[in-house]
């Protein structure tokens, strides 16, 4: 198949070009979410080419501390059921990332935060979520985004992935089959083109794409600086009228000022203005000496109000941006990958039931929604003012509980996102438990080929018949675990959502009808 649209005769003076290659797929930005994407794609049998703007992917800002990014439960089982997890080191290098205040004991870690309100491991109930065994990987994880860019780039290599950088889009041309997409001088055509090329996404702007929300409350500040005199500034951190400082540690501050997105619009901030900011919000007079690196950022919340158009897809921050309280924007963006790998890749290769790529919209679009209002309500809480004070004040109460420690760790790491599948069981949609088997294995590591499972507790032939019906696709596993949770039978899908279970004898049709939902027989 060859795409013509934007074929034209050469002017003599012109060389006459072969036909470009035809990709399957070409992804715009090497970030995190398009390297994990890609690979995905690879092991799907899919290698995709990456265009990155960019010519370097290393940036003074991913070395700093501000490159330091929480992973959730769903983002560290997607790394785990891959063979990726044992490749980070860095929060083996942090078993206690979290300062603690003056005199609490170690079991008063600080482990995450809602609105810069901290809530601690001590105080999490992990016997409400039913769902987690023993051997699952941990909720959270922290690691540094110049180490995942690092690690994914290798893999995405190894399984035949190309990489251009320095090579950014300029415009696009659909077809009814395929893609043309413009960089420079250059010219590439592929059957799909999916964007993952951050929140100023040209690949949404160019195909068309709308993208709603609402408009940003502040600008925020990752500063490293040098201070004349620190000891002006309050140890920790600091709310005043205008807005808040954090001091990490010395020479490094996250500020946010309430400006309306202001700064941030006007564009690179010099070091006097960043003095300027840090006087207001701190009322002081501390003086700034040198500026080494700052980026600016705000709470502007938005989303595709589609993530396809055609042939071209949006993922992570192309699809959706919020403010970065929590990190939580890198998580929505390799759960997006995650989900639409093995979709797009049985669409290419024709092996996909009718209406499974649109479910990568209707299954991850209402998680992104949920993420910008987590976000949006994080805000809301950080406002300067007396209402937001009076919030803030609530809820310290409530996660100072263990019921409301709970809840917020959950929503916070992802525990309990899930999808609507529909089924009997209540964790149909969810993650699958890392069950361990007797014979040694994890769930989680039957699950690096990237193919679906279904897993039969009770070695019943009926199923092993049933899971031959789509062995391209689903392999068959069997074996006794010790924590069945209850079950009998699952059917896992390549991204790890449980898309059907059972409790005890197996419904051989409702297992017939989730199997042609996700899979097409051999």
């Amino acid at each position: 198949m060859r795409i013509n649209s934007l074929k034209r005769k050469p002017m003599e003076s012109e060389p006459i070009h072969t036909t470009p290659t035809l990709y399957d797929v070409i992804i715009s930005g090497a970030g995190p979410v398009g390297l994990f994407l890609a690979c995905e794609l690879a092991l799907a049998g899919c290698p995709a080419l990456i265009i990155e703007k960019a010519e370097s992917p290393h940036s003074p800002l991913k070395k700093l501390p501000f490159g330091i990014r929480g992973l959730s439960a769903p983002t560290v089982a997607a790394l785990y059921r891959r063979n990726l997890l044992q490749e980070l080191e860095l929060h083996k290098r942090l078993q206690n990332p979290h300062s603690r205040r003056a005199g609490e004991p170690e079991s008063r870690r600080q482990v995450g935060h809602f609105a810069r309100i901290p809530f601690y491991d001590a105080d999490i109930d992990t016997s409400q979520w039913p769902y987690r065994l023993p051997g699952d990987t941990a909720p959270a994880l922290l690691s540094g985004m110049e180490e995942l860019e690092t690690m994914l780039s290798r893999r995405a290599e190894t399984l035949g992935v190309k990489i251009r950088r320095g090579t950014a889009l300029t415009g696009l041309q659909q077809s009814t089959d395929g893609v043309a997409v413009m960089a420079g001088d250059e010219e590439f055509h592929c059957k799909w083109l999916v964007g993952c090329d951050g929140s100023r996404s040209a690949v949404r702007k160019a195909a068309g794409f709308e993208f709603a929300g609402t408009e940003p409350e502040f600008t925020g500040y990752s500063v490293q600086a040098d201070v004349a005199d620190p000891e002006k500034l309050v140890a920790g951190g600091h709310t005043g009228a205008l807005g808040m400082y954090l001091q990490s540690q010395p020479g490094y501050l996250v500020m946010y000022e309430f400006d309306g997105g202001a700064a941030h619009r006007a564009g690179r901030a010099t070091a006097e203005h960043v003095q300027d900011v840090l006087r207001r919000l701190s009322g002081t007079d501390v003086t700034i000496t040198a500026l080494h690196n700052v980026a600016t950022w705000t709470d502007r919340a938005c989303q595709a109000t589609t993530y396809r158009n055609g042939r071209v897809l949006l993922a992570g921050d192309a699809a959706h941006i919020h403010a970065p309280l929590g990190g939580q924007g890198l998580n929505l963006g390799l759960g997006d990958a995650m989900n639409l790998g093995w979709k797009l890749a049985a669409t290419i290769h024709h092996r996909a039931p009718a209406g499974l790529l649109d479910s990568y919209f209707t299954e991850r679009h209402p998680v992104g929604a949920d993420v910008l209002d987590w976000s949006r309500a994080q805000v809301a809480v950080m406002k300067p003012g007396p209402q937001a004070r009076a919030l803030n004040a609530v809820l310290r109460d409530l996660l100072a509980t263990r019921d409301g420690a709970t809840y917020v760790a959950g929503r916070v790491w992802g525990i309990h996102m899930h999808y609507d599948l529909g089924g009997d069981h209540p964790l149909t949609g969810h993650s699958v438990p890392n069950f361990g088997l007797d014979d040694g294995t994890h769930m989680g590591e039957l699950m690096h080929d990237g193919q679906g499972v279904l897993l039969d507790f009770c070695g019943n032939t009926l199923l092993k018949t049933a899971a031959e019906a789509y062995r391209n696709q689903v392999k068959y596993i069997s074996g006794s675990a010790k924590e069945q949770l209850g079950l009998s039978a699952l059917l896992i899908r390549p991204d790890g959502a449980v898309a059907w279970a059972a409790g005890n004898e197996p419904d051989l049709l409702a297992l017939e009808a989730a199997a042609a939902r996700w899979f097409v027989r051999s």
